[in-house]
């Protein structure tokens, strides 16, 4: 099931971004990866969007690194 192809309004509602946010991340090549099986439709793989999900995890907000000196 998490290989399965999922259309935008599914990543949407996984991840809380709109439509148009993924519209504007596929444009800038930083969203996580699409398929285009035809010119008017967009697919995704939910086992891809879950990985950029997790490959965006922090533990700060700072974006110094800590020193532990």
């Amino acid at each position: 099931m998490e290989d399965d192809f999922i259309q935008p309004a599914a990543v949407s509602e996984m991840t809380g971004m709109s439509t148009g946010a993924l519209a504007q991340l596929r444009y800038t090549g930083t969203g996580p990866r699409f398929y285009k099986p035809t010119p008017k439709t967009v697919l995704y793989k939910r086992s891809e969007v879950i990985a950029w999900v997790e490959a965006s995890a922090h533990e700060s907000t700072s974006r110094a690194t800590p020193s532990f000196a």
